[in-house]
Parts: C-alpha cells; sequence; structure tokens
C-alpha cells in the first residue's frame, strides 16, 4: 500500500462503517483486476541488501524512478517512500526495502502483463547502473533480520514494536518475505460473500502452486513456502482462515465486527502517526481512546483500520488474494489469470464453489497449515491439493474462455495459466525445483541464487 487515506469525514455509526464497504460495488461490466508485486533489491556485487540512505539506495533508486516515469513522490516525514502515477497505479516500500508495484485497476490479464512489462523497464533502467538486482524469491534466501535494513516509515516503526507482543515471527514477516496479490471487485453482498468463500478456501491451494520461499539464513528452511508459514505466526487476531466467512448470512456487516474486535495500530492526524496499537476502533467512534481523548473516528482511520486486517483473503473495497509467494513476471500474471478465471465468470465460480463446499473449517485449516511444508503433496477432502489445484485450474481455464479477452494476436487470457498447468503435471512446484539446484548445480550455496532467482 502506497499511501494512507486521507478523508476527514466523520463516523458516528455503524452503518456507515458498513456503507464504507457496499461502496465497492460495481457492475459485472465495469470489474477490474489489480496486481500487486513485491521483489527484494540486492547489491549485484556482492549480494548484501540495499540501505535506504546513500547515492545508491532505495530513496535514490526511487528519485531516479520518479524522473523517468514523472510519477508523484509520495513522502512521510520528509522521507520519500513511494511514488503515484495518474492511472491510479503506485510504488511503495515494505518494511524491509521490498520494492513493491501496485498496479493501476485493468480490464483484464493482458493489462497486468503489459503494466509489469513496463514496470520492470522502468525500474531495470534505474537500477543497472547503480548495481541494484532483484530477487524473485518470497523470502530473502541469505540475510539475517538483523542484517535486513528497515525502511523510514512511520507506520512500520509502530507495528514493529507492536509485532513481538502478539506472535514469534511478524518482523520477520515485515522485514524478509515477499508477496503477490490480486484484487477483484464484487457486484454485490451477496457476491462478495460467495467470493470471498472460494478465495478463502483456495488460497492455500494457491499457495502451493506458488510456493517459492524456501531458504533462509543460508539454507533450507524446511519449507517449501516459509512466507507463509511466518504469517501462521504473526498476529492471530488479524491473520488466518476467517471462518466467520463461512457461517450463514456472512455479509458486510460480519466483517465489520471482525475489524471493530481487531486491535487497533496508528491513528493519523495530519502527518504524524499516533502510536494507538492494541487500541479498540469502538473507543475511537466513541471518542475515548486513552491515548488521543477527544479524538473521533473519519473515515480515513476506518479505511487505514482496514488496511491493516491481514487475512489469506482481505475485504477492502475490492477483495484481495494474499496466499501467493512472488515470482517472476510469468508467475505474476498466472496469479492473476487463475483468480480472474475462478471468481469473475458465474459458471466458473459456481464450480469452484461447488469444489470446496463440502470442506469443514477444520480440513480448511489443517490444510492452511500442512500447505507450507508440504506443497502440493498435502491433502484436503480425502484428495492431494496437486488434483484439487489441477481441477482448480481446470475451472479457470473454462471462466477465462468465457470471458473471450483477446491481445493483439489473438491469444485469450488462458495463455497466462501455463505455468501453472506445467508445475501440476510436473507436481513440483519452484521451491521444489530450486531445492534441487541447491542439492547439485549449486553445490550447497544460496549465492547462486542471486545470478539464477531474479527478475
Amino acid at each position: 500500500m502506497a499511501r494512507d487515506t486521507s478523508d476527514t469525514t466523520p463516523l458516528t455509526t455503524r452503518d456507515e462503517l458498513v456503507a464504507w464497504f457496499a461502496a465497492g460495488e460495481k457492475p459485472r461490466s465495469q470489474f477490474a483486476i489489480g496486481t500487486e508485486h513485491e521483489k527484494i533489491p540486492f547489491y549485484r556485487a556482492d549480494n548484501r541488501p540495499v540501505p535506504y540512505e546513500g547515492t545508491r539506495g532505495i530513496r535514490a533508486l526511487l528519485e531516479g524512478v520518479a524522473r523517468r516515469t514523472g510519477w508523484e513522490a509520495i513522502e512521510d516525514a520528509g522521507h520519500l517512500i513511494g511514488l503515484a502515477g495518474a492511472e491510479g497505479g503506485a510504488i511503495s516500500l515494505e518494511p524491509g526495502g521490498q520494492f513493491e508495484l501496485s498496479g493501476a485497476p485493468l480490464p483484464d490479464v493482458h493489462g497486468t502483463m503489459a503494466e509489469l512489462g513496463a514496470h520492470l523497464d522502468a525500474v531495470a533502467a534505474v537500477a543497472e547502473p547503480m548495481g541494484i538486482g532483484f530477487l524473485d524469491l518470497g523470502m530473502s534466501p541469505k540475510w539475517t533480520r538483523a542484517e535486513t535494513p528497515v525502511m523510514p516509515k512511520s507506520r512500520y516503526r509502530i507495528m514493529a514494536a507492536y509485532m513481538p507482543k502478539v506472535g514469534t515471527l511478524g518482523l520477520d514477516m515485515m522485514l524478509r518475505t515477499a508477496t503477490v496479490q490480486v484484487n477483484l471487485d464484487f457486484s454485490s453482498e451477496a457476491d462478495m460473500a460467495t467470493k470471498m468463500r472460494v478465495a478463502l478456501a483456495l488460497q492455500p491451494v494457491a499457495t502451493a502452486l506458488f510456493a517459492n520461499s524456501p531458504f533462509a539464513d543460508g539454507r533450507p528452511n524446511g519449507f517449501l513456502s516459509r512466507r507463509s508459514e511466518i504469517w501462521r505466526h504473526t498476529d492471530g487476531d488479524r491473520t488466518g482462515m476467517l471462518p466467520r466467512a463461512f457461517e450463514a448470512g456472512f455479509g458486510y456487516d460480519a466483517y465489520v465486527e471482525w475489524l471493530l474486535d481487531m486491535p487497533m495500530y496508528f491513528v493519523k492526524r495530519g502527518e504524524t502517526y499516533h502510536d494507538v496499537s492494541g487500541a479498540s476502533f469502538r473507543d475511537l467512534m466513541a471518542g475515548r481512546l486513552a491515548t488521543l481523548p477527544g479524538e473521533y473516528a473519519t473515515v480515513s482511520d476506518w479505511a487505514n483500520h482496514a488496511s491493516t486486517a491481514f487475512p489469506e483473503v482481505r475485504l477492502k473495497r475490492f477483495i484481495e488474494m494474499r496466499g501467493a509467494d512472488v515470482g517472476g513476471p510469468a508467475m505474476i500474471a498466472a496469479q492473476a489469470a487463475f483468480w480472474t478465471g475462478l471468481l469473475y465468470d458465474a459458471d466458473a465460480l459456481a464450480d469452484a464453489w461447488e469444489l470446496v463446499r463440502e470442506w469443514t473449517s477444520a480440513e480448511r485449516d489443517s490444510l492452511r497449515a500442512t500447505v507450507p511444508r508440504l506443497g502440493l503433496a498435502a491433502t484436503v477432502g480425502g484428495r492431494s491439493v496437486g488434483a484439487v489445484a489441477a481441477e482448480a485450474l481446470a475451472i479457470a481455464r473454462r471462466g477465462l474462455s468465457a470471458r473471450g479477452r483477446r491481445d493483439g494476436t489473438g491469444r485469450d487470457e488462458c495463455v497466462y495459466l501455463r505455468p501453472l498447468e506445467e508445475i501440476v503435471a510436473a507436481g513440483r512446484s519452484l521451491a521444489e525445483e530450486r531445492l534441487a539446484l541447491f542439492e547439485g548445480e549449486w553445490q550447497r550455496s544460496v549465492e547462486p541464487a542471486f545470478r539464477t532467482c531474479t527478475f
């Protein structure tokens, strides 16, 4: 997320909180695809992390991209921490310097791929003369938490202080992981609820398909998606499989109730972030926050609070898929195609719901717990995740075919599913391929990853 919301309209009733989500509804004709990805920068000469300051640091990299693209600077307490594009895209910094593109809403996956290519070209034109490369792994393979630079972003200081109070690996999540997300629209409360249920149930399947974080601290870490496992030990109040989404009558109000119960991180007034970590949004609504007495909730506060919820699928004014490790450009496009095919065609969505409808809450939780280590070999409902993934991909392919969105050469969006179909056919994720390289060609060193696993 590049920029916190700025809207000082007061919020006084629960109905206004519900209405904020309902305002995200769009007619199907206006459905778009938003893709976000993070990538970990490093110096090519010696595989060191890139600090914020310095002539070849992250700030200088942002300044160079701004000059090249004309994108507007985003600052926090005098620090350049992102860029905003005129068409809705943005570049932001994650806590450990992960360089993130938050893409503009686009009509199809072809547009996503074109946007991604233009972004990578612009960044490379600046980064290469600086000797900076970017890893396409879901976790930094070598540096410890202490060796990872910390970006000067106010909200991250508050989060970093709070994380150790509520989990054991929150700082690793912040500093050492990288993900790819796709944001999709909904047309009504019922449409939102169905999409949330399907996406939540299948999110661990996506984790298995995109598993790509098998190294940490210079060696294999025992997982195929260590990034996903780290999220299981970050903050139980705001992460996980959101079981209430599967309860009868789930809708905006139930999600609002969950957010009201979820502790806050901060309240922003002007340019100042006030640390209210652990406090209740209900108290802010009533003007009785202990650290900010007399301050009342605004639309900005609610939007910012919603952005600090981290379930496997997050509801904002769109639905955000959060289960995948980042990969290279083909995998980024594949993630957008996978979820677009499943959720944007009515028949595909119905078929996807049938695929997962009988899974129990215990089965979903067990799947979420076992996939980070086992990947496609994990099981759910008596089937392997590999078999479920093959069926989900077939549904997604039908959904994309029904959309009929073609590029200038006549290809439809199904072409972007091929990397995932190859993974299922081989029964082996990127993580497993790279572990095999580690044991063989790399001679049990992660150093070659800085040449092989890059954008």
